[in-house]
Order: C-alpha cells, then sequence, then structure tokens
C-alpha cells in the first residue's frame, strides 16, 4: 500500500495504558490485508494528545518534566503545548516507523523492547543535551520559542535527534 496510517487523538479521548512510558506508537498489521486480490501489509502510528494525558512526559521540553531536573519549561515553537508535544512525538515514532517498519528492521536491543532511530536519544534536541536538557537550541527572538527546525509558511518546530549507526552517536540538527 505505501503509506503510514496515523491516528492523532484529539485533547478529549482518554487512552488506556497511555502513560506507561510511551506517549504513541507505531506497529503494523498482524497479517496481509487484500486489496483488489492482492495481499499488502501496512504500517501504522498512533500519537496521544501530549498535553491532556502526562504532558509531564509526552510534552516535555514544553511542560514540567514528573521527574528529574525541574527546569522551567521552554516556549512551544507554535504556542501549543499540546500539538508541538505531540509534534516530537510523531516525529519520533515516523522515524522508527520508517526504519522498522514490520518489527525486523534497524533497532538495537531486544526485539520486545527496542531502541529504535529516535527512542536511542530520549531528551536530546541539540548539541549540548543532557538529562533535562534538551540542548543548544535556537530561539525565536519575537516569541521566546525554541525550536530545531524550520517548516513551511515561517513554522518552527522541535525533533528529537536520531541515532546514526555510522558514528555510533545522537545526530541533531542544531
Amino acid at each position: 500500500m505505501n503509506a503510514i496510517n496515523v491516528v492523532l487523538t484529539s485533547s478529549d479521548v482518554t487512552v488506556d495504558g497511555f502513560c506507561m512510558s510511551r506517549c504513541g506508537t507505531h506497529g503494523s498489521s498482524k497479517g496481509n490485508v487484500q486489496v483488489k486480490g492482492k495481499n499488502y501489509k501496512f504500517a501504522y502510528i498512533w500519537v496521544g494528545n501530549s498535553e491532556t494525558q502526562c504532558p509531564g512526559q509526552c510534552a516535555w521540553p514544553f511542560h514540567q518534566p514528573i521527574y528529574g531536573p525541574q527546569n522551567p519549561p521552554l516556549v512551544a515553537p507554535n504556542q501549543d503545548v499540546g500539538m508541538d508535544g505531540m509534534v516530537i512525538n510523531l516525529a519520533s515514532l515516523l522515524a522508527g516507523t520508517v526504519t522498522n517498519p514490520f518489527g525486523n528492521g534497524y533497532y538495537q536491543g531486544p526485539v520486545d523492547a527496542p531502541l529504535e532511530a529516535a527512542s536511542a536519544c530520549p531528551g536530546v534536541y541539540a548539541k549540548g543535551a543532557f538529562l533535562g536538557y534538551a540542548g543548544d537550541l535556537l530561539v525565536d527572538p519575537t516569541t521566546g520559542a525554541s525550536y530545531n527546525a524550520n517548516g513551511a509558511n515561517g513554522r518552527k518546530y522541535l525533533v528529537p535527534a536520531l541515532f546514526d549507526p555510522s558514528t555510533s552517536s545522537c545526530a541533531t540538527l542544531v
């Protein structure tokens, strides 16, 4: 099918198990799906609303963290903690889906708890990152928002670092 199905959860939807050390998930069909007589597998991503459920875990660094250093949260680049948190989680899951769509692609560690391209670099968004500090991010001089990626129409985003197997380190945009 050459597609990734993405589900974003609305703020008024509560998802059972959401806060159990995950802010979303990705996976694939258990079997083949038949379309016009051909068998296909498909990949999917689900991202929960990070402002209403577990914001200290799923919207960090734009929300006060649950654990670790209690530094003030950063200003969200699009002025929406929930959606900017979801962008981080979507980017992380998209990287995992592209590199490990069916559970037999690129990952480190055990298959039942793999470290994937972005999950191998938790909390790293820019050079100089360490526990509780997202790194030396760009800051919008007008809004004070922190970001590391520029999008269309002047939008700014914060996306996670990805593990680079050629250097065995986390690669950041800034």
